[in-house]
């Protein structure tokens, strides 16, 4: 039994103050990491799918009511509208294989990514704007952008569905957000901008850019942007109650869009991308910024992982085994390989080079999620990759996933053994293994986040350390376990000695299934900007189509996010 059987409960987020169990928290570890995670109590079929939660561990002791020699972590639920309306008329809404919908629409989780912006914190979510929370508070700020600028897949009474990436990125010379709205019905590709303040975004059509799945990361070097179609792809008779029968497919486009032009063209008129391709398929992708050499990515492939089938009751696992009720509705783990590419491209020629690679069975499986320097300087030069890798777990494999990627995997091809999870450091340069640690059997580490040494000194950013690149400073690596949920602290210039602190509450609490986490350097109160009010949002045209008690909960909502 090696996946946590906590790992989907409901209660687990709640507030603690955390002791230093083992080793000594360095006197340099400072700021803020942030957590995003989905409420088990709201996920329904798929742990993806519940109502946004944001945890703020404070990285100095006696911060934010702790005890002086404590660490508050502290949780709290974001009061979005969605979350509100749900709050107020719960049976308007229902789970589903994509998410949670209702007769005000489709929710927007805002679950997956914390995404700092200066002093700013926005949480994200693949089918929803982003949202501004306030980091101390974590209080509901605002969504970005009116709804009519992201032009919608479905134009709903309150909740319009807008697909658009859970990582956006932030331009740190153009001052500006960067981010997508597509239209999977359609395929079609906007590029999205928002200056930082107002009630309004610009949106620019990408002619001819079509995204056949999903649009989970965005990444920028100085002069452009680089969209990837990602591996999470709807399945219409899925949504109508029948099997799945579609698969993700084997690679995907790439459009590299020159800033630029952007810059150059009005909003709501088209600008023009270079449409490359890249196998296997991929979810994350990270971007060199300085491209005086050209345009290099980082891409950390996800071959034969498909995010959208999660556990059933009725499934069976990869040893022929029931599946644990108690795993019911984590998402399905890869039947293939971690694979890790840096891959250069020519807008000019069409060419793609892969510059190196590391696909190591044996040792990396199931990658999970990555930590790396997200300062300025660190994005322009980047030193070493901080990736950790889930392991192969049969009880998460599936024999229906397998059935249905009969063609593209063959199920005597998986480890006859367990893979256990790793932190390795890879080189930025070569993808090679720099350090790595191994986790012990029923650990699930997940969400890591790179945190610089003596961030703004010697002239630098707030952000950058005194040696941006990630490989001067630590990783903080939260670890789920069934004897209670720790938080690892290591040197990022060896992991592979292993934690020199651990954190851990008294009470030994579990914690859920968490997902993207991020470091900030301070948490203070938001600026004041103008935002979008919800009220803005609201129609009256709209509202007409639903029932009068509903429609009355809405403008309730709105006028308690207005006071």
């Amino acid at each position: 039994m090696s996946i946590p059987r906590t790992i989907l409960a409901p209660g687990q987020l709640a507030d603690l103050d955390l002791e230093c169990v083992q080793g000594a928290v360095p006197p340099g570890l400072t700021g803020e990491v942030f957590i995003s995670t989905s409420e088990p109590e709201t996920a329904g079929a798929h742990a993806f799918f519940g109502d946004g939660m944001m945890i703020r561990l404070s990285l100095q002791p006696g911060s934010h009511g702790a005890a002086g020699d404590r660490w508050a972590w502290r949780v709290h639920k974001l009061d979005t509208p969605s979350a509100r309306l749900r709050e107020k008329r719960p049976e308007a809404f229902s789970s589903g294989v994509l998410g949670t919908m209702s007769a005000y629409g489709f929710t927007n989780a805002a679950n997956t990514a914390p995404l700092p912006w200066g002093d700013r914190l926005f949480a994200t979510w693949d089918a929803g704007r982003p949202v501004e929370i306030d980091p101390v508070t974590m209080a509901y700020l605002g969504e970005v952008g009116h709804r009519d600028d992201w032009a919608p897949t479905m134009d709903l009474p309150v909740l319009p569905m807008v697909n658009s990436t859970a990582h956006p990125v932030i331009d740190p010379e153009r001052g500006c957000l960067w981010t997508v709205s597509f239209n999977p019905m359609m395929g079609g590709l906007s590029l999205i901008r928002y200056s930082g303040d107002g009630a309004h975004v610009d949106r620019w059509p990408v002619r001819d850019g079509v995204i056949p799945q999903s649009v989970h990361t965005i990444t920028q070097t100085r002069d452009w942007l680089i969209v990837a179609d990602c591996a999470f792809r709807v399945d219409p008779g899925e949504m109508m109650g029948a099997e799945r029968t579609v698969t993700t497919l084997p690679d995907e486009p790439v459009y590299l869009i020159r800033k630029d032009e952007v810059a150059a063209t009005p909003s709501g008129q088209e600008v023009t991308a270079t449409c490359l391709r890249v196998a296997p398929e991929v979810m994350h992708y990270y971007a060199v910024y300085d491209d005086s050499d050209g345009i290099t990515v980082l891409f950390e492939h996800t071959p034969e992982q498909d995010l959208a089938m999660a556990l059933r009751a009725d499934d069976v696992d990869a040893w022929g085994r029931p599946v644990d009720p108690a795993l019911v509705g984590m998402y399905t783990h890869p039947l293939s390989a971690s694979r890790t590419s840096l891959l250069a491209f020519d807008p000019a020629s069409g060419e793609v080079t892969e510059r190196a690679t590391i696909c190591e069975p044996e040792r990396y499986w199931a990658t999970q999620l990555s930590a790396m320097d997200w300062s300025a300087e660190g994005q322009a030069a980047p030193t070493v990759h901080h990736l950790l890798t889930a392991g192969y777990h049969p009880e998460v494999v599936t024999q229906r996933a397998l059935a249905l990627y009969a063609e593209r995997v063959d199920p005597s091809s998986l480890p006859a053994e367990e893979v256990p999870p790793t932190l390795v450091t890879l080189s930025r340069d070569a993808l090679a293994p720099r350090s790595e640690w191994a986790y012990a059997a029923g650990d699930y580490p997940s969400s890591p986040a790179f945190v610089p040494r003596d961030p703004g000194t010697n002239g630098s950013t707030r952000y950058a350390g005194t040696a941006p690149g990630g490989h001067e400073g630590w990783v903080v690596v939260p670890v789920l376990s069934d004897d209670g949920f720790r938080v690892e602290v290591f040197d990022a210039a060896e992991v592979g000695r292993g934690p020199v602190a651990r954190l851990a509450s008294p009470g030994r609490e579990t914690l859920p299934f968490i997902i993207h986490s991020a470091w900030m350097p301070r948490a203070v109160t938001a600026p004041d900007v103008e935002r979008l009010a919800f009220a803005a949002d609201l129609d009256e045209s709209r509202l007409a189509t639903l029932p009068d008690d509903l429609a009355a909960a809405a403008r309730e909502v709105a006028a308690d996010l207005t006071a």
